[in-house]
């Protein structure tokens, strides 16, 4: 079976994700700044259509489009954004990863008749994300390197053993080789794939570096590039259906108990701890009741966690009933396996469970540890500070962290 790649790629995808989120109207970009200047990151279509393009300098942008709308790039945003299109675009393919910062690849090999045909797919597709207000093009091809060229430069379908027909016609810049070895072939008159296709492999790669002949061998099929889907993080949450409601305190802790038992459990297999746990109480007419606590230590022991619990547990309105629970550890640190009997350690967790318990009670931000300070006035030698700083901070004295002093 031909091997069969899936290229997505979305032009305007950080600043579609901004309007999203607040609409504005009428031409609109996203900003970065790079050495003393800010530059154009991203624009909408009207932007685009007024000659604006990506990288021009802000200051050149509003001499030529005074009413030009601008916010700064929200990276970690735009890089969550398309998180979240991989895992839509899972129903696609089973085996899907990022391209770049704004595309996505993936392998649908022996996956395009159960849409009724590659067009069908590709068609499929664009037409949901349109309905999304997504801006996309894609292009399907027998090589990773060839579908990413014919979404970024046009856009279609390549029938398998037609590679370098049809990309053949692409600039040298669709190979994703750096910018200086695009205007280097150029300046040798060499400024489509086709131009290179023919030449030998020796001289290009003395001339140009290994790269380049690699990503013509990748595009053309005859180096391959596989396509490793990213995997998914750990998911730390359980639940629990319930046969028939209940509304008794004691019902719900056992409930609680054995949920956090399970948690507890997906934790140590990751080497994690919570910090911040989330219950969800479902009640049978369809409400939920939630209840949050916060722990001073990352921890993975049910019963010391169920405890915190009890006293908002004892405040939920059951209605008619609960009929199903479920707890999520929506924080979590790195927490590795420890030493049983270190009398150190058994002190610094004794102090954080109970800072925990008027911690949940109170607010942590209400509870505050005397941290010692070296100082030759008494009355400076300490300041008060929340417990996760205290327990961070050296000791003056010389002490362990965590323990006081």
């Amino acid at each position: 079976m031909a091997r069969r790649l899936f290229a997505i790629w979305f032009p305007r995808l950080a600043s579609e994700i901004s309007l999203r989120t607040r609409p504005l109207a009428g031409p609109f970009a996203l900003t970065h700044r790079a050495g003393n200047a800010d530059h154009l990151r991203c624009l909408n279509a009207e932007a685009e259509a007024r000659g604006l393009y990506r990288g021009m300098a802000l200051a050149d942008a509003r001499a030529i489009l005074p009413e030009l709308a601008t916010r700064p790039s929200d990276p970690p945003g735009e890089i969550a954004g398309l998180k979240l299109l991989r895992r839509w675009a899972d129903r696609y393919s089973p085996q899907i990863a990022t391209d770049g910062e704004d595309g996505l690849i993936a392998d649908i090999t022996g996956v395009a008749h159960l849409f009724g045909g590659e067009e069908e797919l590709r068609e499929d597709l664009q037409a949901r994300l349109a309905r999304a207000g997504l801006s996309a093009r894609s292009a399907i091809a027998g090589s990773r390197g060839g579908a990413h060229a014919l979404a970024r430069h046009g856009d279609g379908i390549v029938p398998d053993g037609l590679l370098a027909e049809r990309l053949g016609p692409l600039p040298v810049s669709a190979l994703r080789i750096p910018p200086a070895t695009a205007e280097g072939l150029a300046r040798m008159g060499l400024v489509r794939i086709s131009d290179l296709i023919p030449l030998p492999r020796a001289p290009l790669a003395r001339r140009f570096g290994r790269e380049l002949v690699q990503r013509l061998d990748q595009m053309l099929g005859t180096l391959p590039e596989p396509v490793g889907a990213e995997p998914e993080p750990p998911h730390f949450g359980v639940r629990m259906s319930l046969a028939e409601p209940i509304g008794l305190t004691a019902d719900v802790m056992a409930g609680v108990e054995h949920l956090l038992a399970w948690l507890c459990d997906k934790l140590a297999a990751n080497h994690m701890g919570a910090r911040r746990l989330c219950f969800e109480l479902h009640r049978v007419d369809k409400e939920a009741v939630t209840i949050e606590i916060g722990l001073a230590r990352a921890m993975r022991e049910p019963k010391a966690m169920a405890a915190l619990f009890r006293k908002q547990v004892d405040e939920v309105d059951s209605g008619f009933g609960i009929d199903a629970l479920r707890i999520e550890a929506i924080v979590t640190e790195p927490l590795a396996p420890q030493q049983i009997g270190d009398m150190r350690i058994t002190q610094a967790d004794e102090l954080s469970d109970l800072i925990s318990r008027p911690g949940n009670r109170l607010g942590f931000e209400h509870v505050l540890c005397f941290l010692p300070v070296e100082s030759q006035l008494p009355e400076r030698t300490f300041r008060l500070v929340p417990p996760p700083i205290a327990r961070q901070a050296p000791c003056p004295t010389g002490r362990a962290r965590g323990v006081p002093c």
